[in-house]
């Protein structure tokens, strides 16, 4: 993050704060959104404490963790100590944000003091506060406030679309006034005994559209704390963590505390409730496919039930038909589903967006891997149709059939790229060429691979479809022989990053061939070249395998995608360096992500700049990652799985 924005999150609600609790409504640091969210909403634009009509001084800010908690006193200087400190406490719950405000009397002498709480909501859409500065229009659209007997409610309309946020004190505020903005002040006076307390506790409920539950926030940020630490501790019991390896036991810890605040329900196959990670804060507290897949990839032996929950959750939302505007197609599981009011007006097209080249294989990938992980053949049975649907877009609508590969084209509304490397410069040659026309990108030609082999498996052992399973078997084979031939590179030794829109190697060296070797694509021997390139310096800095090796035109260190370390991604690349028996270089990789993880109390980014260890004795932070991301937050059980707790 920033040292000015704290998130807290939990489930579809996301809070980012300021040093000294405050919200300004202005982008936070590194791109970071201010306010309170849920549902791709901003619910709270504006939270400020003022004491006798100023700012106070922050004390002790707010540090990371489920609570923020701060000191702040009056400004003042050496001959002039504070009169009194304010201890400041806040958490956020589902749909809720409760503050705690202690005021303590530093005098020997009663003193009154005047404390407010400004508060305002623009019901902002996320879109809109990202840094591509795009405008939208919304006709129509009223904002309203009303007092309340113990607060105050701000309410947004437009058409159907109707959201409020709720905002209520005890004591009640003395009066709530108008500040010529739109905000509304709060405001206590307080007499205060000789060394003296008063308390506020402050409650905010926010009900985005069509929420219609019966929402009740709990009193206090402590009450709050003590459900989520309930819910993290269920997630995290029973995970046998390595004795002999305590930084990896904590970095595991830790992730599956953060993927317990990350988990947001969607509906099932027959509209039942599930409980699905989220892919990541602040900008992805939402479904997404490729990454709700991996995370359940990854915690599958430890935390099977996120497989159960995700596989009925994306099938209930695979395309039926074709949309030009969502890159619907028959048989696609989806790639982003979004609630926010940009998104039910068709002002984006994120609602259901189905851009993804991968979600589908890893689909089959995850319905095989927990079937036979398992022992549950019932969910696949269930999922029967929608695994044959998922293998139909591959095979026709995907490009196996016509192209001999998955393909995917720039969606001018979306996205440019459609793999795991989905920013628009990601798949390039190695002079910094963007690949153009339809692209078929390297690993999601294993993932398809790993996907026809395991659905082979379920059409054999648990659909009783002999056939079916040697036709999957055939194309499973006939893709790796091709893949081998055309995607190959002599002169580098290493697979090429892509095929572009003329059947060219994209040549960019990149650490998607790791992904080759966990969907197991690639013949030993070209694998262990692989595995052991990897290795080499301008790919390892150290912190992990980047994802495009230094030197070439195309690598910056502080690129998305064209030379940063992701986590996840060296997860990956781990899983399968195992699998091809590169067990050291096994090691090497997981041991280079815990100590990264180490130097950040034991969490791990989204992603992390490329500097190298040898010039950087600790990881450099990428400026825009998502703190708290799902396939991050189970990376260490993914190494875990690799290479035990050596």
């Amino acid at each position: 993050m920033t040292d000015r924005h704290h998130l807290l999150v939990h489930g579809e609600t996301f809070a980012a704060v300021g040093d000294g609790g405050d919200i300004s409504g202005v982008r936070g640091g590194a791109g970071f959104p201010d306010g309170l969210f849920v549902r791709d909403g901003r619910h709270l634009s504006r939270w400020q404490l003022t004491v006798d009509g100023a700012v106070p001084e922050t004390l002790s800010p707010v540090a990371d963790g489920d609570t923020a908690r701060c000191i702040l006193v009056p400004r003042g200087g050496r001959q002039e100590p504070p009169a009194y400190t304010l201890f400041r406490e806040q958490a956020v719950g589902d749909g809720s944000f409760v503050e705690s405000l202690r005021v303590t009397s530093n005098l020997p002498i009663p003193a009154t003091v005047r404390l407010a709480i400004t508060a305002d909501a623009d019901f902002a859409d996320q879109f809109e506060l990202r840094s591509d500065h795009r405008t939208y229009t919304k006709s129509g659209a009223t904002r309203s406030r009303q007092v309340l007997e113990h607060g105050v409610e701000f309410t947004y309309q437009r058409g159907e679309w109707r959201s409020c946020t709720t905002v209520s004190a005890e004591p009640a505020p003395d009066a709530v006034e108008e500040t010529g903005t739109g905000a509304r002040r709060l405001v206590w006076t307080l007499e205060l005994e000789p060394h003296g307390t008063a308390e506020l506790a402050l409650r905010v409920m926010a009900r985005a559209h069509g929420d219609k539950r019966a929402l009740r926030v709990p009193r206090s940020p402590a009450a709050l704390n003590k459900q989520l630490l309930a819910l993290e501790g269920d997630f995290v019991e029973g995970v046998p963590f390595p004795t002999g390896w305590p930084e990896l036991a904590a970095a595991c810890a830790r992730g599956l505390a953060d993927l317990a605040s990350l988990q947001i329900p969607a509906e099932g196959l027959d509209g039942e409730e599930v409980r699905v990670p989220a892919a990541g804060a602040p900008w992805f507290l939402t479904l997404l496919g490729r990454d709700a897949l991996l995370t359940s990839l990854f915690a599958l032996p430890y935390r099977p039930g996120l497989a159960a929950a995700t596989l009925p959750a994306l099938a209930a939302t695979q395309a039926q038909e074709s949309g030009a505007a969502s890159v619907a197609q028959p048989g696609k599981i989806v790639h982003e589903v979004r609630h926010g009011e940009l998104a039910h007006f068709g002002q984006v097209p994120f609602g259901r967006y189905y851009g993804s080249v991968d979600a589908t294989p890893l689909f089959l990938v995850l319905l095989g891997a927990y079937a036979e992980h398992s022992g549950d053949t019932a969910l696949a049975r269930r999922l029967e149709p929608h695994a044959r649907a998922a293998v139909g877009w591959m095979l026709d609508h995907g490009g196996l059939t016509s192209r001999g590969y998955l393909v995917y084209r720039a969606d001018r509304g979306g996205l440019a790229n459609q793999n795991w490397k989905d920013s628009p410069g990601a798949i390039c040659w190695a002079d910094g060429t963007r690949a153009s026309g339809p692209v078929m990108a390297a690993g999601a030609q294993g993932y398809a691979y790993d996907a026809l082999r395991r659905t082979a498996w379920l059409s054999r052992t648990v659909w009783g479809d002999e056939t079916y399973a040697a036709l999957l078997e055939q194309a499973a084979g006939d893709l790796r022989d091709r893949f081998q031939r055309d995607f190959w590179m002599p002169e580098h030794s290493f697979p090429a990053l892509a095929l572009d829109g003329e059947g060219r190697q994209v040549d960019a060296l990149a650490s998607d061939a790791g992904h080759l070797l966990w969907s197991g694509l690639l013949d030993k021997e070209y694998g262990e070249l692989v595995g052991r390139r990897l290795l080499e310096r301008d790919f390892f800095s150290g912190w992990g395998v980047r994802t495009l090796a230094a030197g070439q035109p195309a690598y910056h260190p502080l690129s998305y995608h064209r030379g940063s370390v992701w986590p996840h991604d060296n997860a990956l690349i781990a899983l399968g360096l195992a699998r091809y028996g590169l067990h050291d270089e096994a090691r090497t990789v997981a041991h280079a992500l815990v100590d990264a993880a180490t130097t950040t109390g034991h969490r791990l980014p989204e992603v992390l700049a490329g500097y190298g260890r040898d010039t950087h004795p600790e990881p450099v932070p990428y400026p825009h990652a998502c703190v708290r991301e799902s396939r991050s937050a189970t990376a260490p059980l993914a190494l875990l799985t690799a290479v035990g707790g050596a």
